[in-house]
């Protein structure tokens, strides 16, 4: 089955919305870099997973910048 983020990111590629997948990338960017600087809890699993939605999003970065073949 695939990720909620995997399913978002194949809806705007689809939808060829590069503005869109480039703000969720920055989103989870920013929240990443939040929980990194967070004391007193242990957020190592909750990176992982953002870091792995960050590369999901990059992926739908490079897929739309490849040029159309036809």
């Amino acid at each position: 089955m695939s990720s909620a983020i995997e399913l978002i990111v194949g809806g705007f590629t689809r939808l060829k919305d590069q503005q869109s997948l480039e703000a969720l990338r920055m989103h989870r960017w920013r929240l990443a870099a939040d929980l990194k600087a967070t004391t007193g809890f242990d957020c190592r699993s909750s990176i992982v997973q953002i870091e792995q939605d960050i590369a999901a999003i990059e992926v739908g970065l490079r897929t739309l910048s490849q040029p159309v073949s036809g």
